[in-house]
């Protein structure tokens, strides 16, 4: 007689040492439409809520299959290989890694991260609409993390691209482009694009941290630009990208 699937929905964030951060992730979550069982397990930092804490979770629940949600900007994160890994989608890590093999009961049905979902540019519209005056003077410059790796920083590359074609071919900037932490170029690429045009700064983050609050400004000193803080959460357009991909990959 063939198993019945019972499948439940684990949310992977990387997790903080600050609770906000932590909370507005369970909040998105929280605010998912959904029958399914549903938890956030934590790469790391937070104890009691790490990735196979969410697994015996959902297992407890009766679950056998579990959508794996990777709750991160970009496909191209070390991370998420680090993560596949763990729970076998992979039998081997391309980076080093501390994690050990989950081995869990479950069939895991590891999900795509945000990348360029239509979601996730609608999002980023609507950011870029609180900034912009007068998209033929000005130009956009997206930041992210990127990687040092050069196959990951390749699909850091590719999403971000769908993202900047996708907001020039809806305001008409002159130039928009891409800078990553990781390789260094932010206030190179920033120095350019101010010249002769007002310079618009968004952080492509999931949520505000170090890096938007520390690492970007300092960065930024000097350089005329409105750079608005804001990142993905806590936009309920995180919680509507959840819902969609568990809806897509649920059967």
């Amino acid at each position: 007689m063939a198993t019945t699937d019972v499948t439940g929905v684990l949310v992977i964030a990387h997790g903080s040492r600050n609770p906000t951060w932590n909370q507005l992730v369970e909040e998105a979550v929280k605010r998912v439409e959904t029958d399914l069982p549903i938890t956030v397990g934590y790469l790391e930092l937070v104890e009691g809520r790490l990735i196979p804490d969410g697994v015996q979770w959902l297992e407890a629940q009766g679950v056998n299959r579990i959508l794996a949600v990777p709750l991160f900007v970009s496909s191209g994160s070390t991370h998420l290989e680090e993560i596949q890994y763990a729970l076998g989608v992979k039998s081997r890590s391309r980076v080093e890694t501390h994690l050990s093999p989950i081995r869990p009961q479950a069939e895991i049905v590891w999900c795509p991260a945000m990348d360029a979902h239509p979601l996730i540019l609608r999002l980023l519209k609507e950011r870029v609409c609180k900034l912009s005056h007068s998209p033929g003077e000005e130009s956009l410059l997206l930041v992210a993390h990127g990687s040092g790796q050069s196959g990951f920083q390749a699909v850091w590359d590719r999403g971000l691209r769908q993202l900047t074609d996708g907001l020039q071919k809806r305001f008409g900037f002159p130039e928009v482009e891409v800078a990553m932490l990781q390789l260094g170029n932010l206030r190179e690429k920033a120095k350019v694009l101010c010249r002769g045009r007002r310079l618009l700064i968004l952080p492509v983050f999931l949520s505000r941290g170090y890096f938007t609050d520390v690492v970007i400004p300092t960065e930024l000193e000097g350089i005329p630009c409105a750079y608005q803080e804001e990142t993905y959460l806590p936009h309920p357009l995180v919680s509507r990208w959840i819902e969609e991909t568990v809806n897509r990959w649920a059967r």
